[in-house]
């Protein structure tokens, strides 16, 4: 019997390890370990790929937003208690940003055929303290729209991308600086280069983009302790830096990444046209729209029964998300509205594998499986 892992790194990074070895090799000798070449041109490329002026790397995706709003704090922009609106079906680490910035998380639900954040939400939550919105592109799909923008203009609110999954992708609808790409739609982004992402370190790794000159300068002190030069700390800030390694494994990777990203596309493809039963729905691909699918998630009643059926025929799986923030013990206290579809998709969810080495021919084999459960 064939075996399908959800996924394995050293299979995933196959492809590249020569490439990443000799890159490896380089930093080493050159004996330079922050702040060097390789972080430099890899915040350029980042920027170039996003179509913005600015690309700040950063330790992980969560401090990529973590100083994103602790900047926006220092410029006067926001204040303690202020709130911020995420969708509730995120991973949790967006809402975590929020909240360790003495910042209210304020939940919003998502849509169902994208399992984004639903825009026509956005009126009745909007209150006197809402300073920003955080769109989160969700496995790979954009969340973007005319809605969510008119709310942010209509307010004068800032939208904080968390780009953390979404790495190339591209909507339909162009963002507020005229670019239809992820990360470049809004007024700044948070990435993730977290090792299981599209483009993914071999350690934690994240950025923050955006076109905002004050923002990208603040962000850039606050991640190294807080100076604007050697010995001189103008914030009480942190130290989330990138090293040089990680940077030097992100450009290799980086050159594959619309690759990548196709391959992917091909396996949703394959898996959309080859599943049939009833008991599984597929997720939506979006005609104009450019989905990355860093998971490809389907959804399913009897989940167990369904990922128990997947195990004994060699099929790996994973949940993202079972566990919506405002079940998790630390956010008890968090006020909320109702949240039915959060809490539907969180009992439902199901991440097929997608991720190098599987095929599309592989996901037609998945697919047969699927087919008699």
């Amino acid at each position: 019997m064939k075996e399908y892992p959800f996924l394995d790194l050293a299979l995933a990074n196959g492809p590249y390890m020569d490439e990443l070895k000799a890159a490896a090799c380089e930093v080493i000798e050159r004996g330079r370990y922050l702040h060097s070449t390789q972080t430099e041109l890899l915040e350029q490329e980042i920027a170039s790929l996003c179509q913005v002026r600015h690309c700040v790397s950063v330790s992980n995706g969560l401090d990529a937003l973590r100083l994103i709003l602790r900047a926006y704090k220092e410029m006067g922009v926001m204040r303690d208690g202020d709130e911020v609106i995420v969708p509730a079906n995120t991973y949790v680490a967006s809402v975590l940003a929020i909240s360790d910035n003495g910042l209210t998380p304020v939940l919003c639900d998502p849509q169902e055929d994208n399992m984004n954040l639903n825009s026509s939400l956005l009126e009745n939550l909007i209150t006197p303290r809402t300073r920003a919105i955080m769109p989160v592109h969700l496995y790979g799909t954009p969340c973007w729209d005319t809605a969510l923008m008119q709310a942010a203009s209509n307010h004068d609110l800032r939208i904080i991308e968390d780009n953390a999954q979404a790495i190339g992708a591209r909507s339909d609808i162009a963002g507020l600086n005229g670019t239809f790409i992820t990360g470049g739609l809004g007024d700044v982004a948070g990435i993730s280069f977290y090792p299981t992402k599209n483009l993914g370190a071999l350690g934690d790794g994240g950025a923050v983009v955006t076109n905002d000159d004050v923002l990208a300068s603040i962000v850039r002190a606050l991640a190294n302790y807080g100076s604007d030069r050697r010995y001189h700390n103008i914030y009480q800030g942190y130290n989330c830096r990138l090293d040089e390694i990680q940077a030097a494994m992100l450009r290799v990777k980086l050159r594959h990444l619309e690759q990548e990203n196709d391959t992917r596309a091909a396996v949703a493809r394959a898996y959309n046209e080859a599943i049939d039963n009833p008991r599984v729905k597929t997720p939506t691909i979006f005609e104009g729209v450019k989905q990355i699918w860093h998971q490809y998630v389907v959804r399913v009643e009897d989940r167990e029964a369904f990922r128990a059926h997947l195990a004994d025929n060699g099929v790996g799986t994973d949940i993202h998300y079972a566990t919506p923030a405002h079940w998790q013990p630390c956010y008890h206290q968090l006020e909320h509205g109702p949240l039915p579809m959060t809490e539907r998709l969180a009992s439902e969810v199901v991440s097929l594998p997608i991720a190098h080495p599987i095929t599309p021919d592989d996901a037609r084999a998945i697919a047969n499986i699927i087919n008699r459960f």
